[in-house]
């Protein structure tokens, strides 16, 4: 998977996304890159006078929604009009998520959402998906659904951290396994499967949740509605 698109592309997608959001609106604000410029555009236009309410999927978005001043919510008191987030692969209208670690609340709060707005670079689009499926589990699963995994002819890592010794633990207190299954023809199917592992919190594969893709580039910004 190609990675590293321009802070440009990423930009034009994420404001360009953040411009349908509209006065009164309870918006789910998405983790990571590109998501995190959408944020910072709302912020903007909150600051000039728009009414919404966030929610966040991470405590990364959290916090950079309250840096923004923009107000927050939960899904226990609200349900989002729309939902602003970004995507680790885009082909088609699915998609693999959960570079950041965050995928299970990202798509607790995308699917909550009546429409989802993925943004992204060109270096996120593919023809099929192909790269690693992240899985969020319980730390005691961490072998059994390994094996699972292999059972299903894919082999799981566990994600290490960059900044610390031992692995990545997710806001919830639990590991991520990347998964490589090659290229995933039938994403439903793969989705089905993997939530059947006993120990699997949530993957990263959203499989028809998605309705309009922002895609940035250097020159503006397509947008494809599913």
């Amino acid at each position: 998977m190609k990675r590293g698109g321009s802070e440009e592309a990423k930009r034009r997608a994420g404001e360009r996304a953040a411009a349908a959001v509209e006065d009164g609106m309870v918006v789910g604000l998405g983790t990571g890159s590109t998501a995190a410029h959408a944020v910072r555009a709302l912020g903007r236009e909150v600051d000039a006078g728009l009414d919404i309410e966030g929610i966040p999927t991470s405590f990364q978005s959290r916090e950079l929604a309250r840096e923004e001043g923009i107000p927050l919510t939960t899904l226990d008191e609200a349900t989002p009009d729309l939902a602003i987030d970004g995507a680790d692969q885009v082909a088609g209208g699915d998609l693999i998520k959960g570079g950041g670690a965050a995928h299970t609340r990202e798509k607790i709060v995308d699917s909550a959402a009546d429409r989802l707005l993925v943004v992204a670079d060109p270096t996120k689009e593919a023809e099929v998906l192909d790269a690693p499926v992240p899985l969020e589990v319980v730390p005691d699963a961490r072998q059994t659904v390994s094996g699972a995994v292999r059972e299903h002819g894919g082999e799981a890592t566990l994600r290490a951290a960059e900044c610390k010794d031992g692995p990545v633990v997710t806001d919830n207190g639990n590991l991520v396994l990347d998964c490589e299954f090659g290229t995933i023809d039938s994403p439903d199917e793969r989705a089905a499967t993997l939530s059947a592992i006993p120990g699997v919190v949530e993957h990263g594969l959203f499989v028809g949740i998605a309705d309009e893709i922002y895609v940035g580039t250097d020159e503006g910004v397509r947008v494809r509605e599913l």
